[in-house]
């Protein structure tokens, strides 16, 4: 089981997410073990002020570190292992297919922080997290949104949690990094808009073959950046070769 721990201002935010779809089955499954910790739950004062104004001036508010530092330090003694502290920031290294295995496989449980407001008090992450993690190079309200997006990530790549586990590998970005394959389903005709004749055919290396092509049609396209670290056969250097000859 993967247990992950999310410190939260709004516990509530995880509600519904947490009691649907893939995430609702990986739970069922004893594969995901997910707690949210409120913040507001480790402050002091009847008012349980967890923000405060930042030092040297400025617009909005900061996180204060002393909940989060007591929040952390609550989960590391309640917990039966080792916790890897990610502080979700859009200050941190960009989340991939890769870190998320990295997540799956790693014994440690995992603990998020979701930061909000102006931003989290810096001695956060530079001495309670691990690392500082970002899904995309924008600003939210908060951390909570891409805490779901980390957890959903992870979770598809636990064992039992996907009804077909050759869903995981062909995903974009995940065996050998590229954008995965177009998808097609019935009917074979619509609105005069037809499925490809070779995956009507029957013949499965052709099928392999087209759908290969395509995957690196797709990336070539769209993320050539992929291509560079990706893992690439003789044959899909010479596809490569053809399609950039294509589009010459």
């Amino acid at each position: 089981m993967k247990n992950c721990h999310v410190l939260t201002l709004f516990p509530g935010f995880f509600s519904s997410p947490l009691s649907e779809t893939l995430l609702k089955r990986a739970r069922e499954k004893g594969a995901l073990d997910v707690s949210l910790v409120d913040i507001r739950g480790f402050t002091e004062g009847r008012h349980k002020t967890a923000d405060d104004a930042p030092y040297g001036g400025g617009a909005g508010m900061v996180l204060k570190p002393e909940p989060i530092f007591r929040a952390v330090e609550a989960v590391r003694r309640s917990s039966q292992a080792e916790v890897r502290v990610v502080l979700l920031s859009p200050q941190g290294k960009l989340f991939s297919q890769e870190t998320a295995r990295e997540y799956a496989e790693n014994p440690k449980d995992l603990v998020l922080i979701c930061g909000r407001y102006e931003g989290v008090d810096e001695r956060v992450a530079a001495h309670l997290a691990d690392e500082e993690l970002s899904i995309g190079d924008y600003v939210l309200s908060g951390g909570e949104a891409p805490a779901l997006v980390v957890l959903e990530a992870v979770a598809r790549l636990l064992p039992g949690v996907l009804g077909a586990e050759e869903s995981a590998r062909q995903d974009s970005f995940s065996e050998h990094g590229i954008l995965d394959h177009p998808h097609y389903t019935r009917p074979p005709e619509f609105e005069g808009m037809k499925v490809p004749d070779v995956l009507l055919s029957g013949n499965h290396e052709e099928i392999r073959k087209w759908r290969r092509r395509e995957a690196l049609r797709k990336t070539l396209a769209a993320r050539p950046d992929l291509l560079a670290r990706a893992s690439l056969t003789e044959e899909d250097k010479r596809i490569l070769k053809d399609l950039e000859a294509e589009s010459s």
